[in-house]
């Protein structure tokens, strides 16, 4: 997983991304297309135990799911 720091961010993206509301979605464009969206949702609880960790088969199936739905949109 990749991770942006907002200090790291020109103030305008930081404010924006920071002002952002539960189920609200932002779309980042570049030359008309679209980029990427970005939806906002509740954080999952913690997990507790790594017994509650999806298995790996689990996760595969998960990455693959987000990669073909990454691949539609563009």
């Amino acid at each position: 997983m990749k991770q942006i720091d907002l200090d790291d961010l020109p103030p305008r993206a930081a404010h924006i991304l920071a002002a952002l509301q539960e189920g609200e979605e932002l779309v980042l464009a570049q030359g008309g297309g679209v980029v990427a969206r970005l939806r906002v949702e509740t954080a999952p609880a913690p997990v507790e135990s790594p017994a509650e960790l999806p298995s790996e088969d689990r996760m595969k199936e998960v990455m693959e799911h987000f990669k073909a739905m990454i691949d539609d949109e563009f």
